[in-house]
C-alpha cells in the first residue's frame, strides 16, 4: 500500500509539475525564437546556473538593475518595438551596463549600450567637451538598434548579431570559419572555445536576464514581481532647446525639479546645454503640452560655456575676453581665490547676445574676419587671446558683439 502511494505521489508531482511549467516552458521557447535560437538552449547548464542565480544568489543585484533602469525601461522597449527587432535586446543594455549610463569599461566604452569612441561616432552619437550622447538613453538606444539591424543583415541570425554586438565582427566570423558551422550550441562548446569565455556566457546572461523577467510572477512575488510593470506608461519625449542654457532653467519652467531632468539627461558633461548651438534634451511625455506652452528660448540671462585655461593666463584677462567682471567667473566656480592653473576648465556665464562664436574658414584672415563684423582687430586678438595674427582653418574664435 505505501508502495502504491509513493507512486501515486510521484506520478502527480510530474502531473503537476507539468500543469504549471509547460506554459512558462512555451513562452520561453517562443523568447528563444525571437532570437533564432532552438529550444534545446534551455538545457544548456551553463545557461542554467546563470538564470537560477538570477533568482537566489543574485536576486537583489537584478532587482537594482531593474530599479536603475526604471527611469528608461519604458522609452527603450518602445523603440525596440517600433524597429521591429526582438525585444530580448531590451536586457542586452542591462548585460552591458547594468542599466547604468555612466558605466565605463576599461577599454573606455560608454553608456546603457557601451559603445566605443570610434562605434559611437560611425552612428552618429556625438561626443565633444560638453556631450558624449553614449550616454543619452534615446540617442544611444537608437544607435544600437541602427547597429544590431546592420549585424542582422550580415549574419542573418539574431544571436549572431548579438555575439557579433559584444566580441565584433571579425571574431565571430573567424569562430564560424573555424567551427565549420554557425550554430550556436557549436559555438558555444566549452572544449573547442571558438569564441571566448566572456562572449559565450553573453548571450547565456542576455536569455538569463529576459526570461527571468518573462517568468517574473514566478520568481518574483508581491511588491518584487510588480516592480517589472510599474513603469509602463513613463516615457521620454526629445524637445529642442537654446544652447548654454542650464538644465535647472529648463526644468523650472516645466515644472520639473533640476535633479529629475539631469537624470533624464547623462550625456551633458556640464549642468548646461552645449553652447555653440541648439540642443535636444530629453524630457518625460507627460511634460510635452507644458513644454510647448511655456518654454521660449533664450528666457535666461546667461549663457554658459566651458574655457580651459592656458599657460600664462589669468583670471582678469580671461573675464576681459569674455567682457564679465572675473568676480561672476569666481562665483559660478565656487572659487574662494582668483587662482587658477593650466588645463583648469572654468565655467563662464556669458551675458546673451554679448558674444557668439566663429569658426575659422578656408581664406579667412585675421583682418578679414575682423572686418566682417565691424570690430578691430586689436579687439579681436585680445578677446581670443591671440599674440599675432596666424589662425588656422577650424579654430573657433569669440566675436564680441
Amino acid at each position: 500500500m505505501k508502495k502504491f502511494l509513493l507512486v501515486f505521489v510521484t506520478a502527480f508531482g510530474f502531473l503537476h509539475a507539468s500543469l504549471f511549467m509547460e506554459p512558462q516552458y512555451n513562452d520561453d521557447v517562443k523568447v528563444l525564437q525571437t532570437l533564432d535560437i532552438e529550444s534545446s538552449f534551455l538545457r544548456d547548464p551553463i545557461f542554467l546556473q546563470l538564470k537560477n542565480s538570477l533568482t537566489t544568489s543574485k536576486r537583489n543585484h537584478y532587482l537594482k538593475m531593474l530599479e536603475r533602469g526604471s527611469l528608461y525601461i519604458p522609452t527603450l522597449r518602445k523603440m525596440i518595438h517600433d524597429n521591429n527587432i526582438p525585444q530580448v535586446f531590451l536586457y542586452m543594455a542591462m548585460a552591458e551596463s547594468n542599466f547604468d549610463t555612466h558605466a565605463l569599461s576599461h577599454a573606455k566604452a560608454s553608456g546603457l549600450w557601451q559603445f566605443m569612441p570610434k562605434t559611437a561616432k560611425i552612428y552618429g552619437l556625438k561626443i565633444d567637451r560638453y556631450i558624449d550622447e553614449r550616454r543619452d538613453p534615446v540617442r544611444s538606444t537608437e544607435a544600437a538598434i541602427a547597429y544590431l539591424k546592420r549585424l542582422h543583415r550580415l549574419f542573418g541570425k539574431w544571436y549572431l548579431a548579438a555575439l557579433a554586438y559584444n566580441s565584433g565582427e571579425g571574431r565571430v566570423l573567424r569562430a564560424i570559419k573555424r567551427a565549420g558551422s554557425d550554430d550556436l550550441h557549436v559555438l558555444l562548446d566549452e572544449k573547442k572555445k571558438y569564441l571566448p569565455r566572456e562572449s559565450r556566457n553573453y548571450i547565456r546572461k542576455i536569455v538569463s536576464l529576459a526570461l527571468v523577467a518573462n517568468d517574473a510572477e514566478m520568481c518574483f512575488s508581491g511588491e518584487q514581481s510588480h516592480m517589472f510593470n510599474r513603469t509602463e506608461g513613463r516615457s521620454l519625449v526629445r524637445v529642442k532647446v537654446s544652447g548654454g542654457e542650464t538644465l535647472e532653467h529648463i526644468a523650472s519652467q516645466i515644472g520639473m525639479s533640476g535633479n529629475d531632468l539631469k537624470l533624464l539627461n547623462p550625456q551633458f558633461n556640464y549642468s548646461f546645454t552645449p553652447p555653440d548651438e541648439g540642443a535636444h534634451i530629453n524630457i518625460p511625455y507627460s511634460r510635452l503640452t507644458r513644454f510647448k506652452e511655456v518654454y521660449r528660448p533664450g528666457r535666461q540671462k546667461n549663457m554658459f560655456l566651458v574655457h580651459t585655461v592656458k599657460k600664462g593666463e589669468s583670471l582678469s584677462k580671461i573675464a576681459h575676453r569674455y567682457g564679465i567682471s572675473y568676480k561672476m567667473i569666481l562665483s559660478f566656480n565656487r572659487m574662494k581665490r582668483p587662482v587658477i592653473y593650466p588645463k583648469q576648465e572654468l565655467i563662464i556665464p556669458v551675458p546673451k547676445g554679448s558674444l557668439h562664436h566663429y569658426r575659422v574658414k578656408k581664406g579667412d584672415s585675421i583682418y578679414k574676419i575682423a572686418r566682417r563684423f565691424g570690430i578691430k582687430v586689436a579687439t579681436l586678438k585680445a578677446r581670443n587671446d591671440l599674440k599675432g595674427n596666424i589662425i588656422h582653418i577650424g579654430d573657433k574664435l569669440v566675436i564680441p558683439n
